[in-house]
């Protein structure tokens, strides 16, 4: 996809200490394509933010598009996003089909709609994993949540940065290995508590 989008390109791979054999793969995938494909292994877990933050630090061209790696997204969508570079600085997605449990679907509704309420946001799926981002704008933007708040606070702070938005309808996919941990009790306390500590440091 990336080779299709530009004659320029580095894909960055964050592994975020992951139990699986991820990152052995990874690495062979970078050997296999030298000066197109980097890996990032983190020493230990330091969560969803932090591997995004990871991989922004270390981009080096004007634009990041960064996904998941569970395979819930399809990176074609890229595509569309690509077509808008023009006319904003964050591209986001929202999910028009979902197909997820009932539970997984009843909790992005219930954390949109607290986005909405406590940010003014007007954005109908401010979390998306699949976003296209200015690299200029990453640096101007002081990132701090280490969970999956990351995405909400990205777009947030654009938005209070005046930073020009878009927003593209996507199709997501049910996870047909491992399990995800997003919706875990542990990483929904975690993202509750960094969207209030940011609130409080934004209002």
């Amino acid at each position: 996809v990336l080779a299709e989008l530009s004659d320029v390109y580095e894909l960055i791979i964050v592994n975020d200490c992951s139990p699986d054999g991820a990152g052995a793969i990874a690495d062979e995938v970078a050997r296999e394509n030298p000066g197109k494909v980097r890996v990032i292994h983190h020493e230990r877990t330091l969560g969803y933010g932090m591997a995004l933050r990871t991989g922004f630090a270390a981009a080096q061209y004007e634009w990041i598009c960064f996904t998941d790696g569970d395979d819930e997204y399809d990176v074609f969508d890229f595509k569309k996003l690509f077509k808008l570079k023009d006319f904003y600085d964050l591209i986001i997605t929202f999910r028009y089909v979902r197909l997820y449990s009932s539970s997984r679907v009843l909790i992005s509704r219930i954390y949109n709609m607290c986005l909405r309420f406590l940010f003014r946001s007007p954005y109908r799926d401010i979390s998306t994993g699949l976003r296209m981002v200015r690299k200029s704008l990453v640096n101007d933007i002081l990132l701090e949540s280490v969970s999956s708040f990351i995405g909400a606070e990205l777009t947030i702070k654009t938005m209070l940065k005046g930073y020009r938005i878009g927003e593209v309808g996507i199709q997501t996919f049910p996870r047909e290995f491992g399990t995800g941990s997003s919706t875990s009790m542990k990483n929904i306390i975690l993202t509750i508590q960094e969207m209030f500590k940011i609130h409080r440091k934004i209002f």
